[in-house]
């Protein structure tokens, strides 16, 4: 099943571990985002052939469909930021 598809609602998870939740997944697209960076600046430094040569890899395709993974993956931390805020609203009405 798509995590995009998941209906929150029937989640079973209390706001401090989807509070935890968040802040490892922040954690870890914060890192992804820091060695795209790293890549792009490396990148600039190469001379024009060991960048084709380095674009023609199996490596590179992966990385370039992990970008893209992401690219969801954004739109689904979106959806759950949206419900933690739900959630922590709800725990404030009835703390």
């Amino acid at each position: 099943m798509n995590v995009a598809q998941i209906n929150m609602e029937e989640l079973d998870i209390d706001l401090p571990n989807a509070k935890l939740a968040y802040t490892i997944i922040q954690s870890l697209l914060q890192g992804h985002e820091a060695l795209s960076d790293l890549l792009v600046v490396m990148a600039h430094a190469l001379d024009e052939d060991v960048t084709k040569a380095l674009t023609a890899t199996n490596e590179w395709q992966n990385y370039l469909e992990s970008k893209r993974n992401l690219e969801n993956t954004k739109l689904q931390i979106e959806k759950f930021t949206e419900e933690l805020r739900k959630m922590d609203n709800g725990a404030g009405e009835n703390g």
